[in-house]
C-alpha cells in the first residue's frame, strides 16, 4: 500500500467512526456501532502511524479529543431522539404534556387565590394551615403571627408558597 493510500485510509476510517457514533443515537444497534466506530478509530489511527509519526500523533490525539466529545453529544441528545425514548424508557409525549397542563392549571387556581380571605387553621408562627375557598393550604403569615381561627387574606400566591395576612 502506498504512503498516500495510507493517509487518505486513515483518515477516512477515522472519518467513518464519526458518522458510526453519530448513528449510535438514532439507530438501535446495542452498541455494535460503537463497537466498530471504536475498532474503525483505532485503524485510522494506526494507518496514519504508518504513513508519518507526526500524523498519527495528530490522529491519535483527534480520536482521543473527538471521541468523548462525540459521546457527551450522544448521550444529551439521545433522550430527545424516538429511539432513545424507546431505549431509555422516556414517557410519551402525550403525557408529558398533560403533566404540564396540570401544573399550569395548579400554578393558575393558586394565583386565582390572591384577594380571597379564609380562616387560620392553625396558629400561624409564620407557618401554618389556612382554609381558603373550601380549600387547606399551607400558609406564610406576612408580617405578624396569625393565630388560629383568626380570619386572613391572601396577598400573594405561586407556585411554591402562599403569603397571607390577618383582616
Amino acid at each position: 500500500m502506498t504512503p498516500e493510500a495510507l493517509f487518505i485510509w486513515g483518515l477516512a476510517l477515522i472519518g467513518i467512526a464519526v458518522v458510526l457514533l453519530v448513528a449510535e443515537v438514532f439507530v438501535p444497534s446495542h452498541g455494535l456501532l460503537t463497537a466498530t466506530a471504536a475498532v474503525l478509530a483505532l485503524a485510522g489511527v494506526v494507518m496514519l502511524w504508518l504513513f508519518d509519526t507526526v500524523w498519527g500523533v495528530i490522529g491519535l490525539l483527534t480520536v482521543l479529543v473527538l471521541g468523548p466529545t462525540v459521546v457527551y453529544w450522544m448521550v444529551k441528545t439521545m433522550p430527545y431522539t424516538p429511539v432513545g425514548r424507546a431505549i431509555l424508557g422516556g414517557r410519551p409525549e402525550a403525557e408529558v404534556e398533560a403533566q404540564a397542563d396540570a401544573e399550569r392549571d395548579h400554578l393558575l387556581r393558586r394565583r386565582s387565590l390572591v384577594g380571597m380571605r379564609g380562616s387560620a387553621l392553625s396558629d400561624m408562627h409564620p407557618v401554618g394551615d389556612v382554609l381558603v375557598d373550601g380549600e387547606t393550604f399551607e400558609a406564610l403569615a406576612e408580617h405578624s403571627w396569625i393565630d388560629a381561627g383568626a380570619e386572613v387574606e391572601v396577598t400573594r400566591a405561586d407556585g411554591l408558597e402562599i403569603k397571607v395576612r390577618g383582616v
